[in-house]
């Protein structure tokens, strides 16, 4: 289903009040919503809000054979569901132009990124890998989407812990978790995503984590997804008004520290769930 259009009077008002430097929910310019995470009682389940924006998702492991072009590698796939409970906008069996944007651009920060380390992911070469599935559930859509759906992405492979195994010859034996601790994934790096919304008036100054509205009126969008070390993952920026390169360069800075800060967050409330959980080892 088409969007619909904001009406003159929503477009006028949210026009004059950037105008004057503000916005319409308090913030800065630069200043994203507030983000929450919330674990579940399973490692690997996270519900993720930016906002009022909401994003479940679940990390889940099974061992499979592996290709024969990779006998060394375990491999992830990713399985996006935005259905009409998010917003009245999407519709089951018909993704929408920017339900595709969304898997899309996940995929590159996740998987083609190189997120997780394969390699560790191999049990036995050539016969036994693990194969995780990342589920991601959109449970309500206020704007920005897909920096939810990507923080909640990255959170939920840190959270998770896969079964230790013991390999003996040919024989993998899997241990529970009551048997042996649960074993933490390999990561290469932790990548988040910033969108920035721009205006068609160049006099307007950009916007970081959009929100609906302003996401509806924009002239332009554009996502940078990058690690805490400043290394630079992702760049897409989906059509709209034309950017100076000195613009780009401007918000990849202040994506930059913006992902420092929220990597010590995601640190901490990971350290905090981790802390109150009772792993009993028999």
């Amino acid at each position: 289903m088409r969007p619909p259009s904001p009406s003159i009077p929503e477009k006028d008002f949210l026009f004059s009040a950037l105008k004057q430097g503000l916005r319409l929910d308090g913030r800065e310019f630069l200043e994203t919503r507030p983000v929450t995470l919330t674990f579940g009682p399973e490692l690997g389940w996270v519900e993720c809000s930016l906002g009022k924006t909401r994003v479940l998702t679940q990390v889940d492991a099974k061992m499979v054979k592996p290709p024969p072009e990779r006998p060394f590698e375990g491999f992830i796939t990713i399985h996006s569901e935005l259905s009409p409970m998010a917003s009245s906008e999407f519709e089951l069996g018909r993704p929408s132009e920017e339900e595709v944007m969304i898997t899309r651009m996940l995929d590159k920060v996740i998987r083609r990124s190189d997120v997780v380390d394969k390699e560790s992911l191999c049990i036995l070469s050539g016969q036994r890998v693990w194969h995780l599935r990342l589920n991601v559930h959109c449970l309500s859509d206020s704007g920005n989407l897909l920096d939810c759906v990507c923080l909640a992405g990255i959170v939920a492979l840190k959270h998770f812990r896969r079964p230790d195994v013991e390999v003996v010859g040919e024989d993998v034996t899997v241990h529970p978790p009551t048997f042996r601790a649960p074993i933490p994934l390999s990561l290469h790096h932790n990548p988040y995503c910033f969108t920035f919304a721009f205006f068609s008036d160049t006099s307007l100054n950009p916007v970081l984590d959009p929100n609906l509205l302003e996401q509806r009126l924009n002239g332009g969008l554009i996502s940078i997804a990058l690690n805490a070390q400043r290394e630079l993952c992702v760049v897409q920026k989906s059509g709209g008004v034309p950017l100076e390169p000195g613009d780009i360069l401007k918000i990849v800075n202040v994506a930059a520290v913006k992902a420092k800060d929220l990597d010590a967050f995601v640190e901490s409330r990971l350290q905090e769930d981790w802390e109150g959980r009772k792993i009993e080892i028999r």
